[in-house]
């Protein structure tokens, strides 16, 4: 299940865009106006920095991972400094029960202190989440599929400090825990990937985290241009709790361009590349579909779809308004993903997907999107995909 995404800020200069604010319209609006309230009032806070900006959608949604759900969705925006330049600091969290018995409750944070000196970021789960896996590498196929089921507990924390002008290096502790762990019905006579890989019914995954961080985006949850480049090496010791000893990398590369000049049109690409450096992660920790943070890579796919110890990822997409009052608009995208083989540790195949969506505008203020995706892979794969707040 895509878990529900914040923005990093809040639209600045909020007294020359009152005009424009105004004209803009969201969900709550059209509620307010159905309700035969007025909504002059709202646009009055904008100008108010330190207001907190609330955004929450409780309601029914539906992934191939999890079929359908009860979601309960919810971020919070502020500032913790009045300054033009400050990024905003957010808070995050869904709760999910799902029609295949999976629970999932994740809690996350960005937060920046006075001129964004210091970033804290926060990324807390538990999840019990029985689940498909189809095995290792890109020659899998649906008709191959089975379930693992586990529970799990993420605990990661990392803080950075400001180097130069939304530069950022620092360090993390990540702490994954799983239990309970045990397939359900794999194919009878045969050995799985599952197993050659090697497993317990416990694992325990602890490690230091050095990053570094480029953002010069001005609002994360719906950018219009910028640059995001953040690269995080984990290395996981038996001394700070790990059960083996691995080491992994990740690059998430991000661009926004306004196209055409003039418009409010963008154009986004996404790079995100997952590699393991040596030794050997848990199955449940190895690079897969939908395995990043917000569980969006991957669209056109079931989470968890392809899984291997190397991951390559791409993914473009173009944003456009339907509606002037950009309460309404709407996305085309693509992307394709690589995994390496568990034998020859290469990457041999090439996974693409194409899809569409809409775009319903739930805050105005914080720019936070209620976001429906269809995606077309190969072999048959095809779905629906949900997020509060743009996928990247």
């Amino acid at each position: 299940m895509a878990q529900a995404q914040v923005p990093d800020t809040i639209s600045h200069h909020s007294e020359q865009h009152s005009d424009v604010l105004n004209k803009e319209r969201d969900l709550i609006d059209i509620a307010l106006h159905l309700m035969k309230k007025s909504t002059d009032h709202r646009s009055d806070t904008a100008s108010q920095r330190h207001d907190l900006q609330l955004s929450a959608l409780p309601a029914a949604g539906y992934t191939l991972q999890t079929g359908f759900a009860v979601i309960a969705a919810a971020n919070a925006a502020f500032y913790t400094a009045d300054h033009t330049t400050q990024n905003i600091s957010t808070i995050a969290t869904n709760i999910t029960y799902t029609q295949y018995k999976q629970t999932i409750f994740p809690i996350q944070a960005n937060i920046w202190t006075n001129n964004n000196k210091y970033n804290f970021t926060t990324d807390w789960r538990y999840m019990k989440f029985p689940s498909y896996t189809y095995g290792l590498g890109g020659y899998t196929n649906l008709n191959e599929v089975y379930s693992i089921d586990y529970s799990y507990i993420r605990l990661h924390q990392a803080l950075m400090r400001s180097l130069g002008h939304d530069f950022y290096v620092g360090l993390g502790y990540e702490f994954d825990y799983f239990w309970n762990i045990h397939e359900i019905d794999p194919p009878a006579g045969k050995i799985t990937d599952f197993q050659q890989y090697g497993f317990g019914n416990q694992e325990t995954a602890a490690g230091i985290t050095l990053n570094a961080l480029y953002d010069d985006r001005r609002n994360s949850i719906n950018p219009d241009n910028g640059y995001y480049a953040k690269i995080s090496y984990r290395y996981n010791d038996n001394i700070v709790g790990s059960n083996s000893n691995w080491q992994s990398i990740v690059t998430d590369l991000r661009r926004y361009v306004v196209f055409p000049y003039g418009t409010k049109n963008v154009f986004a690409l996404w790079n995100y590349d997952w590699l393991t450096l040596g030794g050997t992660p848990p199955y449940l920790l190895l690079p897969n579909t939908g395995g990043d943070a917000y569980t969006n890579t991957g669209r056109g796919y079931i989470q968890g779809r392809f899984r291997g110890k190397n991951m390559i990822y791409l993914e473009g997409e173009y944003r456009i308004n339907i509606t002037n009052n950009e309460l309404l608009g709407g996305v085309l995208f693509a992307n394709a993903q690589s995994f390496t083989e568990l034998k020859s540790n290469r990457f041999e195949t090439i996974a693409p997907a194409v899809g569409a969506g809409i775009r319903l505008k739930l805050n105005k203020f914080s720019k936070t999107n209620v976001c429906i995706d269809y995606g077309v892979g190969f072999d048959g794969s095809k779905g629906f995909f949900v997020n509060l707040g743009e996928v990247f």
